[in-house]
């Protein structure tokens, strides 16, 4: 039982070698295959995808980050938390818009030449430590809470 690894081709497209007898058809289990494509998987385009969905998600977060900040400045320095809540937000919001444009930068890049994979892997690799610090900002700004804390009823 002879069987080959994937390849990997430069040209952006790969290619499952599973049944070991040079075809170039993955093999199927049960009978069925998942997909009824034998399309190659084009790396430049499935990359562009994943950054296109991870734009849209920092969209949505920005946007959420928007409304906190204005829920913030709407109760106004009386809140307890204003200050820190104003930098928290303000620091996760400006993360946000760095991600962003560096996300950019990353679709342009052309995953075919291998001249800029090293810059394409340190771009991704910020990236994702930029994300993880936004992540742990916001869960810093959850837990200062937006919200004023209500007040308990006076009896008179």
């Amino acid at each position: 039982m002879d069987s080959t690894p994937d390849s990997h081709e430069m040209n952006g497209l790969t290619t499952a070698m599973g049944n070991g007898n040079g075809d170039q058809t993955p093999p199927e289990e049960g009978g069925r295959r998942w997909l009824r494509t034998n399309r190659q998987i084009n790396m430049n385009h499935y990359a562009n995808k994943k950054s296109a969905a991870e734009s849209m998600l920092d969209i949505a977060l920005l946007m959420a980050n928007a409304s906190q900040l204005k829920a913030v400045m709407e109760q106004g320095p009386s809140f307890g938390f204003y200050v820190p809540l104003i930098v928290l937000i303000s620091i996760s919001l400006a993360l946000q818009i760095a991600v962003g444009v560096l996300l950019i930068f990353l679709v342009k890049y052309d995953l075919n030449n291998p001249a800029k994979h090293g810059k394409l892997d340190f771009l991704n690799n910020l990236a994702t430590g930029l994300v993880f610090i936004i992540v742990v900002v916001n869960i810093f700004v959850t837990a200062f809470g937006v919200q004023k804390p209500s007040l308990p009823e006076q009896k008179t």
